[in-house]
């Protein structure tokens, strides 16, 4: 890959930093099943108590590695790229004299997924479901769930689910009301579509919650312990769950000022539905790192093998399925899950192939893959520790366009 292009990229990272645009961020850029540069710049906790220091434990990952503001070379791709720094957040000064202190970015910094967890943890589950004939596309979701037949929804399929074509709403307030798990998916299964099911692609957590549920009852466990013994563990994805424990906090990189806590989210998940659902959910909720992502997008862009060994973790039919387009003559390109190039929500940018796929989280993460090329990209901010008010939209495509420039 080109060094100058990758370079090009990493120093996206820094001028969103230096802009108040997120606080840091880990970036990694990968070809040919393999990371060939990784980036870390800024901090993962503007304010963090000073008794929180040291790397913490991690599940078969090494000790953090120390400082920020530093990039990797990985198998010759390129000389490395020095930069990444600290913007200073309103209030650094005040929790400097509190005894509070930023907490630097490094490889093994943990972030909060939020809706990779959509594609990272609930769509490989699904389509091993398919896999191993458990279940169809073409199912009704009332198959498995009798009472998500409520109000007109007895003929919506799991593949209308996935495409985000199901007829649910995008969002709803869920959080607010005391409810426990079990009320919010009885909430979710009552509703009526807000239109006609096929017609529209309207994004949906509520879709994806479903999806979780599905899977948790065809696997027989909880959805974070099916997609850990599952998904997690055979990609030796050792830094990836869902709440992640006390002892990973000193890794894991905040997200919100939360009122009610007095602090910022850390380590407890940000999206407020996936808390009311317990922590864990099909929309929300997983924890990573980004090597344990770049270990996840090595494994589709190989057609569902593993590594170099040779065994799958899905089938080569399934990853065919899941990046074609699943919602033609919409105005959206969806595959089963995945966001695909020139989708309204398409965050590719300008230069990656139209085969590209990926998806976004609403914290600031972002996984894309370009199989006419065999690279990928994964971008992770926790753009959110300042505030909703922020975008890191135009700097997830022009880092896909430099990272794609790279591709030689």
């Amino acid at each position: 890959m080109n060094p100058e292009r990758i370079a090009d990229a990493f120093r996206l990272l820094d001028e969103a930093i230096a802009g108040g645009i997120t606080p840091g961020g880990v970036a990694v850029v990968g070809r040919y099943g393999r990371i060939a540069a990784s980036y870390v710049a800024g901090v993962a906790h503007t304010a963090a108590p000073a008794a929180s220091g040291g790397a913490g434990s991690s599940c078969g990952a090494g000790s953090a590695a120390s400082g920020g503001g530093h990039a990797v070379a990985h198998g010759g791709s390129g000389s490395a790229v020095s930069g990444g720094h600290h913007s200073a957040a309103p209030g650094d000064a005040a929790a400097a004299a509190d005894g509070r202190r930023p907490l630097p970015v490094t490889e093994s910094t943990v972030y909060d997924c939020a809706s990779l967890t959509k594609v990272v943890a609930t769509l490989p589950l699904v389509l091993l479901l398919v896999d191993r004939g458990r279940l169809r596309l073409d199912d009704p979701v009332a198959r498995y769930i009798p009472a998500f037949a409520a109000e007109g929804k007895a003929a919506v399929t799991v593949r209308q689910l996935l495409t985000h074509t199901s007829g649910l709403p995008a969002h709803k307030n869920m959080y607010s009301h005391g409810w426990t798990p079990d009320e919010v998916k009885a909430y979710i299964y009552a509703l009526p579509p807000e239109y006609e099911p096929g017609t529209k692609m309207v994004y949906s957590d509520l879709g994806f919650i479903t999806l979780g549920e599905i899977a948790a009852e065809l696997f027989g466990e909880p959805l974070d312990t099916a997609a850990r013994r599952h998904v997690f563990e055979p990609l030796g994805m050792n830094d990836t769950c869902f709440m992640p424990p006390q002892e990973w906090r000193p890794r894991i990189a905040a997200t919100e000022f939360d009122e009610a806590l007095g602090r910022h989210k850390w380590g407890e998940v940000h999206d407020e539905n996936a808390g009311a659902l317990g922590g864990a959910s099909g929309h929300a909720g997983l924890f990573s790192t980004a090597g344990d992502l770049a270990k996840y997008a090595a494994m589709w862009l190989a057609g569902g093998r593993i590594g170099e060994s040779g065994e799958r973790l899905i089938s080569q039919a399934a990853a065919e399925a899941a990046t074609r387009c699943g919602t033609p003559g919409l105005p959206a390109n969806r595959g089963l899950g995945w966001v695909l190039k020139g989708d309204p929500w398409d965050a590719s940018g300008d230069w990656m192939s139209p085969s590209s796929y990926g998806h976004t989280g609403f914290t600031g993460t972002s996984l894309w893959m370009d199989p006419a090329r065999d690279c990928f990209a994964v971008l992770l901010t926790n753009r959110v520790h300042y505030g909703r008010d922020g975008s890191v939209a135009r700097l997830r495509a022009c880092f896909h366009n430099a990272v794609a420039a790279a591709c030689l």
